[in-house]
């Protein structure tokens, strides 16, 4: 994983498991990889997968069976579409729409672009 500069590396590790269990790769009930995995997988320190994971614990998005460990919540999908989606219109259509305003572009052309995708 390539990481950016501009969010924390454990924040950005967050999004991806995130990202995963959006695109189905772990559902609701399935072992994500141990901590110690997950920083090899990503070439991370392991203290930096140890505060993503404790982050998508107090979120409710993954939680720990003693001994056994971390696994996706039964409603993370859903908890993290309501995150995303709230985030997206409180921060992202607003940039968007300030955008569109000054390259003059009004919504039948966005249609359009949407459509052809």
């Amino acid at each position: 994983m390539t990481f950016t500069n501009e969010k924390a590396i454990f924040l950005q590790m967050a999004d991806r498991l995130c990202d995963e269990i959006l695109a189905g790769t772990y559902r609701g009930d399935d072992r994500i990889p141990s901590v110690r995995e997950y920083a090899v997988m990503l070439g991370v320190n392991t203290n930096t997968a140890v505060k993503t994971y404790e982050l998508l614990a107090r979120e409710g998005v993954i939680y720990n069976r003693r001994g056994m460990g971390y696994y996706v919540s039964p409603d993370a999908r859903q908890q993290i579409l309501e995150r995303r989606r709230a985030e997206f219109r409180e921060q992202t259509l607003p940039e968007l729409f300030r955008q569109m305003r000054l390259l003059d572009i009004d919504i039948a052309e966005i249609d359009r672009a949407w459509a052809e995708k």
